[in-house]
């Protein structure tokens, strides 16, 4: 008699195997349409067997943010603190870039995640291996912002485009009025996707301001610079 061969035993369900499956699906079908029925159909399992692990909606969303963070890597040991800050920073926005719906979810979030915290607390620390003073340090993290996390909201961000096909082009009306804006939309063809407008490379953009700061940082560290000094009226 022929026996038929079991299947392979399932993976019993733990809160690792949740939000990993929760960010997998959620790059999927985007985030809007993640909801605990579908992630458990995804996981074969009842809805309520998801309560076990994570109580609601909303510390789902938690989870996957920490899940997500936890994607970001250390920079190499021995790294001074400029190459260490933005290669933390760097591997930040490559982990957001593989799951597009991250940074909303981050914004959305009415506190920062343990995970969020460790990641902000090591690239200070990195500024104080580095010998920066609090006080600059302080103002550096304010320069940085979102940027720390791999995103910034640009000047032109969700704004409407043209064919990326084709350079961005203004009607000559707004054109007249807005030269400068129309001189920089000819400037280069655009990638379509791009959220500062078609045609701009985001990850230059964002490479390029990160090395702005960093080299003014450097500059402001040199020079000891002090925001008492700069209250106090000095140049």
């Amino acid at each position: 008699m022929t026996r038929t061969p079991e299947a392979a035993p399932r993976a019993p369900l733990s809160r690792d195997r949740v939000l990993r499956a929760a960010v997998t699906l959620a790059d999927d079908i985007g985030i809007e349409a993640l909801s605990m029925r579908r992630l458990a159909q995804e996981l074969g399992v009842v809805p309520m067997a998801l309560y076990k692990h994570v109580a609601h909606k909303e510390e789902l969303l938690d989870g996957m943010v920490e899940t997500v963070v936890g994607e970001i890597h250390p920079p190499a040991p021995g790294t001074d603190w400029r190459g260490a800050v933005r290669q933390r920073i760097l591997s930040a926005r490559a982990a957001l870039l593989g799951h597009p719906w991250a940074a909303r979810v981050i914004r959305s979030r009415t506190g920062p995640a343990p995970a969020l915290l460790a990641h902000i607390d090591a690239v200070i620390g990195m500024f104080r291996a580095g010998g920066f003073s609090v006080d600059l340090t302080h103002h550096a993290m304010h320069a940085l912002g979102s940027r720390v996390l791999g995103f910034t909201q640009e000047v032109f961000d969700d704004a409407p485009g043209p064919d990326p096909q084709r350079p961005a082009t203004l009607p000559p009306a707004a054109a007249a009025a807005y030269p400068h804006v129309a001189e920089l939309a000819m400037a280069v063809a655009h990638d379509g996707d791009s959220v500062v407008g078609h045609g701009c490379d985001d990850q230059f953009e964002f490479e390029f301001a990160l090395d702005l700061l960093l080299d003014g940082f450097e500059r402001l560290h040199q020079q000891g610079w002090t925001s008492a000094g700069r209250r106090g009226g000095e140049n």
